[in-house]
Parts: C-alpha cells; structure tokens; sequence
C-alpha cells in the first residue's frame, strides 16, 4: 500500500489520542460515567493518589466521520433533480451576435454610466477564478478575460466588481439583474439558452474524470458501485449515469467542496471538465486526471436575454468584440499560457459562429 493510501486509510477513522491532560480527562470522565467531582477526586470518588497503576483505564477508540461539505446532496437513485443532458440536434447553441462597428457609449450605455462591470464568478476555481493566498486578490483565466471586457469599455481593466456565484445560482443572478455578465466556466447548452444568451465560446474543455494515484480507477467503467463528486448545478452527474447503473453522487456547492471530500476518503472520484480538474491537480499532487474525454464542453460568457427594459444585444455585441480582440492580438494565448499550459500546448481559442443578421 503506497504512503498516501496509507495515509488515508488512517483518515477514514480518526483515533482520539492523549493530546493532553484535559482531553483524557474528558473522554475518561465520559466513557466511565464519572461525575466532576470524582474526575477531581473529590468526596464522591477515590482519591487520585489511591489509583494504582493496574486500575487505569485505556483510552477507547471513537469513530470519527468527517461531517459533509454544507449544503452537500447524496443521490443513489439516478439524477432526479439534478441537471438532464438530453440531446437536441435540432439545436446548434453555438452562434452568437456578430460584433458591430459601435462604440462602447452606444452597446452599453448602462453600465458606462455605472462605472463599473459586475461580473459573477467562482472564488474557488483553482486557476480560472480564485483568490492569490499571497495576495488575496482574485485572479485566474476567467478573472482575466472579465479585465478585458471591462477594458474594452472602459480603458481600464480595473473597472470592474466582482460577486461570488455558484453554479446553481449564477442563471438566476443574470435573470434578476445581480451582475451584468457570468464567466464561471459555464458550458453554453440547448437548455440553458432557453433561459440566457451567451457570447462566441471562449474556451473548448473536455469532461474528465480526477481519482488518487494508485487508486484503480482509469475508465469511466470503474465508476461502477463508486461515490463520485459534483458541483450542484452541472451536467457532470447526469453523463455518468448514461454510462453506469450503480453510482452514488456527492453534490456539493463549489469545486473546493469536491477537493477537501476526495481527500476525506468521502468519494472516489470526482468529474468534470478536464479545465477544472487541473486545478484541482494543481493543488494535490496525489490526484491524477484519468480517462478519455467524454464530452466537448464549450465555455461562453452567461449574459441575460434581451428584454424590451433591458436590451442585452450590445452588451454581447460588446463581449464578442472583445473576444475577437484578444485571440487576434494573442491574449488569448498569453492567458493560457499563464493558467492553463498543464492541459499541454494551447489549442487556441474555438472559432466563432455567428447568427445571421439582414445588412444594417
């Protein structure tokens, strides 16, 4: 058995040890029903210096079971209630509004006057959206690309707010008006342009699986009888349960939720896009992404659609201007180089598709 399952064989249940006087006391005092005044060797009970050798008892062993991430969800009966991948080949999601000649002040009038771009995100999104633990300042892919649309509007890539969403509710924030725009690694889908529109895609991910070193698990088909983790509102689970007949799935609020549930030994594996997943490898070296790619999973930028009081076509005109900026002027490769490279050599961004437009 190599060290780190070793290591974690001993996490799965924690052993009270005698870290000190008062915690040996306590768990003595609990386990043989002694009251305070006999813990202290007072009238009620014998005096300590009268307890011979022979007559200590020894510490028991306590099962300790690490308490679930909060807001965690076990499903064993399929995904009832969790996102459905249902295909739709009538549906090509991809298109978007063709960038325009305008100029800020016309696509966005809103949000110049406001002085600022809200922008809704992930705090814990290793290398796409997460805080610099020497700095504490949000940084990553998905940060970067939201500096250059504040750019492009501005001149200034500080002119911008960012608010922490997950992936439940990062729809509903763009449908109540929370934030202007969503970049947290949301694949653009049939079923969610009902709700939203999205820019161009910004990046191509892949859904992988992330399991330990030494583990036996390198197919999706070793899944079979396992516990997998999710972030609630992703499609991961439900590509799962295409493949598998047993599986017992862990959904939790945020990525980091899956990372601390993997290393307590409370799932097997967790899945995703293999964007994700590197950051998360990032932060343990005893986890390794396994398997083949599953699904292509398109990143876009989430914006609200368009209503008579709140005309959001600029504001993607405005956000695939800039994407069509930053892969022209080779920011694009410049911020995977910075975030990404452990996925390998860039690909380059995905080409855009644009809806067809009459001659203004």
């Amino acid at each position: 058995m190599s060290a780190r399952m070793r290591w974690w064989a001993g996490r799965r249940t924690a052993r009270v040890v005698t870290g000190g006087v008062l915690v040996a006391a306590l768990v003595l005092a609990g386990a043989c029903g002694v009251d305070d005044d006999e813990a202290r060797g007072g009238d009620g009970g014998p005096d300590r210096e009268m307890i011979s050798e022979s007559d200590h008892v020894g510490i028991p062993e306590v099962s300790a079971v690490m308490p679930l991430p909060a807001g965690a969800v076990i499903s064993t009966d399929g995904p009832t209630g969790l996102p459905q991948v249902t295909p739709d080949e009538s549906c090509d999601p991809l298109p978007s509004l063709r960038p325009d000649d305008a100029p800020p002040e016309e696509r966005v009038p809103r949000i110049r006057d406001r002085g600022r771009l809200i922008v809704g995100l992930d705090q814990g999104s290793n290398l796409f959206s997460f805080r610099d633990p020497g700095t504490g300042q949000l940084t990553g892919f998905d940060v970067d690309l939201a500096r250059e649309i504040a750019r492009d509007i501005f001149g200034d890539p500080g002119q911008v707010e960012f608010r922490s969403l997950t992936s439940v509710n990062r729809i509903e924030a763009l449908e109540n008006n929370q934030v202007d725009v969503v970049i947290r690694s949301m694949s653009i889908t049939c079923a969610r342009r009902e709700l939203i529109t999205f820019s161009v895609p910004y990046y191509q991910a892949y859904q992988r699986v992330l399991a330990v070193r030494g583990s036996g698990i390198t197919e999706i088909e070793h899944l079979e009888g396992r516990r997998v983790c999710v972030a609630a509102g992703t499609t991961s689970a439900s590509r799962l349960w295409e493949e598998l007949q047993r599986l017992t799935v862990l959904s939790v609020n945020t990525w980091a939720d899956c990372l601390v549930a993997i290393q307590q030994n409370q799932v097997d594996a967790i899945t995703t896009d293999d964007a994700i997943l590197v950051g998360i490898t990032a932060q343990d070296p005893y986890l390794e992404i396994v398997g083949p790619q599953l699904n292509a999973e398109p990143y876009g930028v989430g914006i609200a659609k368009s209503t008579p009081g709140n005309n959001t076509d600029g504001l993607v005109r405005q956000v695939n201007s800039t994407l069509e900026r930053i892969r022209a002027d080779g920011t694009w490769n410049r911020m995977y180089s910075t975030w990404l490279s452990g996925l390998g050599p860039s690909p380059g961004m995905p080409e855009p598709a644009y809806v067809p437009e009459e001659p203004r």
